[in-house]
């Protein structure tokens, strides 16, 4: 590999925003038992680190499919399910046991890696597990007896904040204990959703080769709403069982308390850091409310409409504007925000006279052009315009007339606008007029 520092350095410094902002945060952390079998569980265990390294109150939940079925056919047990469900015979129940058990020693025994030439190099990681979740059976459904089978009845969220305030990072299995002491084969997704609603986890991520959400061009859909993972559920009756109850459990995390849900390819290396530390991520974040939200702007939004107009000012796209003149006239701003970014905003300045307003300081960040964010942008303050019984919006441009002519604007003369704003034309500038009647 090719090493670049500047890129390196690029990405260290965009990267700290979410360093700060995850530190002190709780995250659910589901991996399906692929994960383990396919060799990738050291990386993934030496990411995991990092970010407990970094601060992060971690609860691992991890799957056994895999690890399993294998043993029930090395031992030539009948592998069953029925409506997607697998039915717990006692021989099974062994397995269960055998694998569950396997998967945590290997996890623990990652987790306390410290060797010099190791990634985990100087970490000192506790880990707890214990009988944190009380299940019950699954019991006769529609004629069939599930068995060993169970569902999550009661997570003790309690124990695991103490745990965590210990400093520890919580191992949490696939299996639950019922008060009579009873051993039920859990599904490690139902786990983790129970556990993140209970300590109401600021991020519930899961890793698994299902968790992939696709749109009709079977593009990966970046980011949805509770309202559009309903919508979705009805719209592909074609999703396999795990993955539409993985999405019908996202629901009811997200409505019971945890802010965000991951869903993650397991195959990608580092998608946990690229989830978490970049703007974008690379898998489905599934939250109550919209991702990105455009508002009107407040105080605490100047640095980043000055890092947003900064480029354009140096290069005379825009005049420049000072940070007291910003905050002066913030009032007039409006502001696309994303995971708590500033990446686009326009400004709205009625005039007194002519029933017009003017369009300035329009800017999307160089990564969001080429979608809809600048429409977006533009119908809001359209929108706020109307409201104030605006019934033209003109803009002075230098370099961006075609994208306001085709969004209705049209050339216009210096006099067709008003007067007082006549008086302040910047002829060294010689910026183009555009008018567009509302």
């Amino acid at each position: 590999m090719t090493w670049e520092p500047t890129q390196f350095v690029d990405w260290f410094r965009h990267s700290s925003p979410y360093i700060n902002a995850h530190r002190g945060r709780t995250f659910v952390i589901a991996f399906g038992g692929e994960t383990v079998a396919d060799g990738t569980l050291p990386a993934l265990i030496h990411d995991i680190a990092l970010l407990s390294s970094l601060g992060v109150r971690l609860v691992l939940v991890p799957g056994g499919r895999p690890q399993i079925e294998q043993r029930l056919r090395e031992r030539e047990c009948t592998i069953r399910y029925v409506n997607g469900l697998r039915v717990t015979d006692e021989p099974a129940l062994a397995c269960v046991k055998e694998a569950v058990g396997s998967i945590r020693v290997e996890i623990e025994a990652l987790l306390s890696m410290g060797l010099a030439n190791s990634p985990m190099a100087g970490l000192r990681i506790r880990v707890a597990s214990g009988n944190f979740v009380t299940a019950r059976p699954l019991g006769i459904r529609d004629g069939v007896d599930y068995l060993h089978t169970g569902e999550v009845r009661r997570v003790d969220g309690e124990a695991i904040r103490q745990r965590l305030d210990d400093g520890a990072v919580v191992l949490i299995g696939p299996l639950g204990y019922s008060p009579t002491g009873e051993v039920f084969n859990l599904y490690s997704e139902d786990v983790a959703l129970a556990v993140a609603q209970t300590i109401r986890a600021d991020k519930l991520l899961f890793l698994q080769q299902l968790a992939r959400v696709l749109d009709s061009d079977a593009a990966l859909v970046r980011e949805m709403t509770t309202e559009e993972v309903q919508l979705y559920l009805q719209d592909h009756p074609e999703l396999s069982p795990d993955l539409r109850r993985l999405l019908a459990g996202t629901l009811d995390a997200c409505r019971g308390g945890v802010q965000r849900v991951h869903l993650l390819a397991g195959a990608v290396d580092g998608a946990l850091l690229l989830e978490l530390f970049t703007r974008d991520g690379i898998g489905t974040l599934i939250t109550a409310r919209p991702f990105e939200i455009t508002r009107c702007a407040v105080i605490d939004d100047i640095g980043g409409i000055l890092a947003l107009l900064d480029p354009l000012e140096r290069d005379g796209t825009l005049v420049r504007r000072s940070r007291e003149r910003l905050e002066t006239e913030i009032e007039h701003f409006t502001v696309i925000v994303r995971e708590g970014a500033v990446i686009a905003c326009a400004a709205l300045y009625l005039m007194t006279e002519g029933a017009m307003a003017e369009l300035a300081c329009f800017v999307v960040h160089p990564e969001y052009r080429g979608g809809e964010r600048g429409d977006v942008l533009l119908r809001q303050l359209e929108r706020t315009a109307r409201a104030q019984g605006v019934a033209a919006l003109f803009v002075l441009t230098t370099r961006s007339a075609h994208w306001f002519q085709e969004r209705g604007f049209r050339p216009a003369s210096l006099q067709e606008l008003p007067v007082g704003r006549q008086m302040f034309y910047n002829f060294r500038r010689n910026s183009r007029v555009f008018i567009k009647p509302l």
